[in-house]
């Protein structure tokens, strides 16, 4: 498998776990969405705002040269303020995304990209990994406020996920 190929697999299990967890909240209700839970940026809609943000910067920011999303307030999370703006939000981000893979080769992937936020070298595919592996962090924190409040939890395994088969998680 090529390099490409393994990114486009793990940017479709991304999009298919930030969906899923998506649609568990929204079935929660927006109340539930924005109760502080005592997770790393306190509400569930908070924290996918944040995995949003992630993406932006690293995938659309630094791999595409385009910063002018940090002025958008939109992409704030205070300014997130329903489900039809997550959902407007959530799709800007993966339209980005979604320029950034039609052009994607194993070459592209090795090129550096910088973020003002980070020192060090790093390469496109390292910008894929770290955005896949924050976002399986934050959603790791909404795994254990679920198990908290004594619920399941949306799926997030790798398996199940990409071939849209359900196990238990408990």
């Amino acid at each position: 498998m090529s390099a490409r190929d393994l990114i486009v697999r793990l940017v479709q299990y991304d999009r298919r776990t930030f969906e899923t967890f998506e649609r568990g909240m929204r079935r929660k209700g927006w109340q539930a969405a924005i109760a502080n839970r005592g997770i790393g940026h306190n509400s569930f809609k908070d924290t996918l705002v944040h995995i949003l943000n992630v993406h932006e910067a690293w995938l659309i920011g630094a791999a595409q040269g385009r910063w002018d999303f940090f002025e958008d307030p939109s992409r704030k999370r205070e300014n997130v303020r329903s489900w039809v703006d997550l959902s407007h939000y959530r799709k800007r981000v993966w339209t980005g995304i979604d320029d950034l893979m039609s052009g994607l080769t194993d070459q592209r992937l090795r090129r550096r990209v910088k973020v003002p936020w980070m020192p060090g070298r790093y390469t496109l595919s390292d910008a894929f990994f770290q955005t896949s592996f924050e976002q399986a962090h934050h959603l790791g924190e909404i795994i254990g406020a679920y198990l908290q409040m004594d619920e399941t939890p949306p799926q997030m395994m790798w398996i199940p996920t990409l071939l849209g088969t359900r196990v238990s998680v408990r």
